[in-house]
């Protein structure tokens, strides 16, 4: 009998700053059967996101980093071949951190969720459904506490997050202003994700933009990049403002640790609170919010964009091309 072949991504060097192709290396290993509470996962998605670059850096932050020779820490979803744990059964789509690979074995508790609904396409259990969609409603509702009528600024207003912030937003009756890079991006923000108003941070006039965008200021600001976008719409906020901090995509390296505005004034001032959001805090909630963003999905109040790249080669420059925009919604590499 012909031995299966595993192909999967390592990380062969530990980049200074955002991880490009010749920190990854494709290699091709025999296909390792299930031991007493594993599954076997043939991966059809792969997920690629901001956080990556986060995970493959030298510095620790909320994991540990993914260590040189080991295979690329990632989300994807896939359908189990074999099972030989009782919770799981041949045929079941589960989506879980199973790596940049063709085939996982792993522990059953690796599992975050079996797909149980397979009328909306597997793709979105990754993006609009999976953690994408998730960091929007928990990092929105929860940490960011909007009300109807009041304003939501959003950052990368037009990415796979961001893009699922401003809907929900607008969907309790709030006024939404997207932030984004470029016309193409500024503009879908407009006519497919409904922002009451978008602004480029890429022209020479973003500043004054800004201003006419949110005349009277922002309640909540769902912050994607840090930096000087952040910069320029803090001293914009209202008195008791939420800024949700979710990413930092625009700060190239922590090591050392970058300086910059203060913003303890802006805080003070305006009684404002400063909170950052990790999904993994909302576990035992996910079931709920995959309801809501699954009925929202089917009614076309939500609406969502995947931007989808064939094979497993197409990995190791996934990260960097993320990081220069290349994409228009989740990014996510199908496997054949």
């Amino acid at each position: 009998m012909t031995e299966r072949l595993n192909r999967q991504v390592l990380l062969t060097s530990r980049p200074a700053g955002i991880p490009q192709a010749e920190h990854f290396d494709i290699v091709a290993q025999p296909v390792v059967a299930p031991r007493d509470g594993e599954i076997l996962v043939r991966n059809i998605f792969l997920s690629v996101d901001p956080a990556m670059r986060g995970w493959v850096s030298p510095v620790a932050n909320y994991s540990t980093p993914v260590p040189i020779g080991g295979v690329m820490r990632a989300y994807a979803a896939g359908q189990i071949e074999h099972s030989a744990d009782a919770r799981f059964g041949a045929g079941d789509f589960v989506t879980g951190q199973f790596g940049w690979q063709e085939f996982a074995t792993v522990k059953a508790d690796a599992v975050i969720r079996k797909v149980e609904d397979t009328t909306l396409p597997l793709s979105t259990a990754l993006g609009v459904l999976g953690m994408t969609g998730l960091t929007a409603y928990f990092g929105l509702l929860d940490a960011g506490q909007p009300q109807s009528g009041e304003t939501v600024i959003v950052s990368t207003a037009a990415g796979a997050v961001g893009s699922c912030v401003g809907q929900i937003a607008k969907l309790i009756g709030c006024r939404t202003v997207g932030i984004a890079g470029g016309p193409v991006k500024r503009q879908l923000c407009l006519d497919e994700y409904g922002y009451d108003a978008a602004v480029d941070y890429k022209t020479p006039d973003f500043a004054a933009t800004l201003d006419t965008a949110i005349p009277d200021g922002a309640d909540v600001y769902f912050d994607n990049t840090s930096g000087a976008i952040s910069d320029a719409v803090l001293p914009k906020m209202r008195a008791r403002a939420r800024i949700v901090i979710c990413g930092t995509a625009s700060i190239s390296s922590w090591d050392p640790w970058p300086s910059g505005p203060r913003v303890e004034r802006y805080l003070l001032v305006k009684r404002a609170r400063m909170q950052g959001i990790l999904v993994s805090d909302y576990t035992a909630r996910y079931p709920e919010a995959i309801r809501e963003l699954s009925a929202w999905v089917r009614s076309g109040a939500l609406r969502y964009r995947e931007d989808i790249l064939d094979g497993i080669e197409q990995a190791p420059g996934a990260i960097a091309g993320l990081y220069r925009g290349e994409n228009i919604g989740k990014r996510l590499i199908r496997l054949t």
